[in-house]
């Protein structure tokens, strides 16, 4: 438990460094990025990142949320699986609101549209969706976690991608999105004591 929580603040630290460090001014490596994947954002390429941010996006942890909400009542007759879902639901919310930092770095947009830039929260969205899933895999389904990796990693790719094509989000803005929510994620875990997970209670009912 400390070790996650000791990753957490780390990971956190350097979320608010790279913040800070890109606040004012693009480097090089974004203006690189957004030159060559966000330059057709008003052609297909757009088009196609706009329906994946549909999806993609703040919907994710709303459903999400209300899924394991509903579950946890189910599991009313069991109280160790019914705390360990309501547990997950607020390890969601907080890994959420990481976005809600956007008006601490007033961070301009690649190109005009509203709200602040770092993090994405877009990417926020569905990395903190994936984080919860492999925590809670982990305690009900040890063995699909390597899956449950995979499939959001590639999630949140995908979000990261089209966020930057429709060039509404630096580089910097994505990573650092993953970046918070992984730090946030680790340290709220070890707070609620979901890491390191401990299946053979849960899966007993108890």
């Amino acid at each position: 438990m400390k070790f996650h929580a000791t990753l957490g603040v780390i990971l956190l630290a350097a979320f608010l460094m790279l913040g800070r460090a890109v606040s004012d001014a693009a480097p090089g490596i974004d203006q690189a990025v957004a030159g060559t994947l966000g330059a057709d954002w008003h052609g297909a390429p757009g088009d196609i990142a706009y329906a994946g941010s549909l999806v993609l996006g703040p919907v994710l942890p709303a459903v999400a949320a209300l899924v394991l909400i509903a579950w946890a009542l189910l599991q009313r007759s069991r109280p160790g699986r019914m705390g360990l879902l309501l547990r997950c639901v607020l390890l969601l919310a907080v890994c959420r609101a990481v976005s809600l930092v956007k008006p601490f770095f007033e961070r301009a947009r690649p190109r005009d549209y509203p709200d602040f830039s770092f993090p994405s929260g877009h990417v926020v969205s569905v990395a903190s969706v994936g984080f919860t899933a492999v925590v809670l895999c982990a305690w009900l389904a040890r063995e699909r976690v390597k899956l449950v990796v995979f499939c959001a990693s590639v999630a949140v790719v995908l979000a990261a991608v089209c966020r930057v094509v429709l060039d509404v989000h630096w580089l910097t803005d994505v990573f650092g999105a993953t970046l918070g929510v992984v730090g946030a994620g680790l340290l709220t875990a070890a707070a609620l004591r979901l890491l390191p997970a401990r299946p053979s209670g849960v899966g007993s009912g108890t």
